[in-house]
Order: structure tokens, then C-alpha cells, then sequence
């Protein structure tokens, strides 16, 4: 019993290096992104913000199309070998980055890095293999742990190793994927037995088949509604923070850094460890809910705040919606059985990496029209409060499918 809890100890600790990996090769160029594009292309702050958005939307079209393929190659071949490939792939992608001489070929390498970056998929599938009914959610808040210290340890590492030129961050997230390879090749032992697995299905590895699939359990669909929503309008941040600090209190990459890192330790402590308090003593029906509140609050603050101070202080209720997050996730996956988890993540993925093409393509250019002095209001926290919107939309559905349960 001892060895299992080690082995399982293990596999976790992998499992979040591997997601945090993924997590800071987004992040990492989050703050000199403005810099970056305006050096390449000669562009204006707020023109450039549209060029950020095709960037980021480049990386999730990638993501889209291959996160179902990912999890459906898992549930056929096993975790293992499905992970330690896009880790490999990704770590010799980042070396593409850091000597992408123009943007064009900047766009090939952000393209690359979401095929390889769809390894978050077969990640969470690992995850729900190896957690009992009652741990997921907690466990599933180590992914948002994950995401948390990414974002706080990518943008800051992003903004000190720009110093010595652009290409050291992204050397540096290659040697880390590749660390995080040779480390997993060590320790990970499979979690999908082969009595477990099953025929590759080709439908379902077409990005949205899976959905019509999996809509057959009880309120699945509803609850990847409100799913879609909330990451909907999570895209705000990773789309305009930069340029929308940048543009009401005259940031510098330094401070958008050390802004996106404050932000991320709160969400790795909020998700690392109250969830599994909170669902403990609420109950998951009141945890995801009200956390669908608090985040609707946080975003509303972001677009009126008048200073960097009030902007901090509502970073308190943004960071606790975060309990929602894993919570719900968790909750869809007890509403499968075990052979079905990789196309379940793989779908959630793909939607994820959806609305990662659509929100930055929105954001950006609502960030593009409200910050031009020149004509119409000047409200350059526009897009928070579209993402707020969405975040209200997605409280109803989440509400709708709570009421569905027993």
C-alpha cells in the first residue's frame, strides 16, 4: 500500500512539471510579446495587439485539432508513450522559437508548440486514472496549481532573460521539457492498464465528434457549456493583460511581469490547496457556483479599476472564482466510466483550445477599438467586461445542470 501512495506521489509530482511545462511555454513570452511584435513588424501598441491575438489563436487552432486526436491515441496505446512524445516535441519546439528570425516564422513555431502543447489532454487523463471519485476534484486543482505557478513563474522568467535577448526565455523552456522527459522516462509508470484500453476510433478523434458522443450521460452537456464559457472568458487575460496594463498605467514588461506572476501564485495557492477544503466543507453544487460568482466580480473590477491598487485588490475575488474551475471538472469526470476518460479530456482540450481562438481574436480587437483615443469611447477595459458577460451566461447553465443532478 506504501509502494501504491509513493508511486502515485510520484506520478502527480510528474504529471504537474508536465503541465507546468506546457503552462509556461505560453506564459513565458507573455510580457515581451508587445515589444516583440512591434520590433518585428513596426506596428503601434494597439495594432500590434491584433497580431498577439492571430499569434495566440495560431497556438490553440493547432490544440484544437490535435487534443482529441492526443486522447484518443492515450486510451488506445496507453498514457505513457503519448506524453512522453509531445513532451520531446515541444522541448525541441522551443528551440524553434528562440531563433525564429520574423514573424512569419513565428507563427510556424507557435503552430508547432500547440500540437505538442495537447499533451495537457492525455495529463488530465492520467490524472482521473489514478484519482478515486472523491479526491478528482482536489487532484484536478493540482492542474490549476499548475496553471497558477506557470503564470507566475513564465511571465517573470519571460521578463528577466529577456534581458540578455529574446531567445533565452524559450531556451530555457527547452531544457526544461526536456528535463521534465528524461525525469518521466525514470519515474512514470503507466496508468491505463491494457485490459482497459480500447480501438482507436478515428470519428471521435475529429475535433467535436467526441461531444455528440459523450452528451449521452446526465447533464454532461450543459456542465461542457458552462466549462466552454468559463475558459471563454478566461482567454481575456492570457489576450490583453499585457496591452491593457500597458495602455492605462504605462507598464513596462517588468511590471506586466511581475503583475502576471502575483496573479499566478495566487491561483497555485487558491487551487493547490483550498479546493479540497472547500469542497470538503461546501459541498461541490455551492463551491462551483459560487466561484462562478467571484470570477463574474473579479472581471467586472478589471475593467473599471482607476489604479494599479484597486487592480490588485480585485485580483482577491478573480483568484478565488478559481475554485470553481477544477471542481466542475471533477465533476464531469465521475459521469464517465474509466475507458472514456481520454476522450473526455480530449474533448475539454479541444474546446479549451476553441475558445483560445476565438477569445483572443475578440478581446484583441475590442482592447483595439476602445483604445483609440483618436475616435468612439475610450474604455480600454472593454474586453473584461464582455468576459464577464460570458462568465454570467455560463453561471446559468452551470445552475441549470446543478438542478439536473440528484
Amino acid at each position: 500500500m506504501n509502494d501504491q501512495k509513493k508511486v502515485k506521489s510520484g506520478s502527480l509530482i510528474f504529471i504537474f512539471i508536465t503541465i507546468l511545462v506546457d503552462i509556461m511555454g505560453v506564459a513565458i513570452i507573455i510580457p515581451v510579446f508587445p515589444t516583440l511584435i512591434k520590433s518585428l513588424t513596426g506596428l503601434e501598441l494597439n495594432e500590434a495587439g491584433l497580431w498577439g491575438g492571430l499569434l495566440i489563436s495560431s497556438f490553440a487552432i493547432m490544440q484544437f485539432l490535435f487534443a482529441p486526436l492526443m486522447g484518443e491515441l492515450s486510451d488506445r496505446f496507453g498514457r505513457r508513450p503519448i506524453l512522453f512524445l509531445s513532451l520531446g516535441g515541444l522541448g525541441l519546439d522551443y528551440v524553434f522559437h528562440a531563433f525564429a528570425p520574423t514573424i512569419a516564422w513565428l507563427f510556424v513555431g507557435r503552430m508547432l508548440a500547440g500540437v505538442f502543447g495537447a499533451s495537457h489532454t492525455v495529463a488530465t487523463a492520467y490524472i482521473a486514472d489514478i484519482s478515486t471519485p472523491e479526491n478528482k476534484a482536489k487532484n484536478f486543482g493540482m492542474i490549476g496549481a499548475a496553471f497558477g505557478l506557470g503564470f507566475f513563474l513564465g511571465p517573470m522568467i519571460g521578463g528577466f532573460c529577456a534581458q540578455w535577448g529574446y531567445q533565452v526565455p524559450f531556451l530555457v523552456a527547452a531544457a526544461m521539457a526536456l528535463m521534465n522527459l528524461i525525469f518521466g522516462l525514470l519515474v512514470l509508470p503507466e496508468s491505463l492498464p491494457k485490459e482497459k484500453r480500447r480501438a482507436f476510433d478515428y470519428k471521435k478523434a475529429i475535433p467535436g465528434v467526441s461531444l455528440i458522443h459523450l452528451s449521452k450521460y446526465k447533464s454532461l452537456g450543459l456542465f461542457i457549456i458552462a466549462f466552454v464559457l468559463v475558459h471563454l472568458a478566461g482567454q481575456v487575460m492570457h489576450s490583453v493583460w499585457s496591452f491593457f496594463t500597458m495602455e492605462a498605467y504605462g507598464w513596462d514588461e517588468a511590471l506586466v511581469g511581475i503583475s502576471l506572476g502575483v496573479v499566478g501564485f495566487l491561483v497555485g495557492v487558491v487551487q493547490g490547496g483550498l479546493i479540497g477544503w472547500v469542497v470538503k466543507k461546501f459541498g461541490q453544487k455551492k463551491v462551483i457556483m459560487l466561484g462562478f460568482c467571484l470570477w463574474s466580480l473579479g472581471m467586472i473590477g478589471f475593467a473599471f479599476a482607476m489604479n494599479e491598487v484597486i487592480l490588485y485588490i480585485v485580483l482577491i475575488p478573480y483568484v478565488l472564482g478559481g475554485i470553481a474551475g477544477p471542481t466542475l471538472q471533477g465533476l464531469m469526470s465521475n459521469t464517465v466510466p474509466d475507458t472514456e476518460q481520454g476522450n473526455l479530456q480530449g474533448a475539454l482540450t479541444s474546446m479549451i483550445s476553441l475558445t483560445a481562438v476565438i477569445g483572443p481574436l475578440i478581446y484583441t480587437a475590442l482592447f483595439f477599438y476602445f483604445s483609440d483615443k483618436t475616435e468612439g469611447i475610450y474604455f480600454p477595459g472593454a474586453p473584461f467586461v464582455l468576459a464577464a458577460v460570458f462568465l454570467t451566461i455560463g453561471t446559468i447553465f452551470a445552475y441549470a445542470a446543478l438542478k439536473r443532478m440528484p
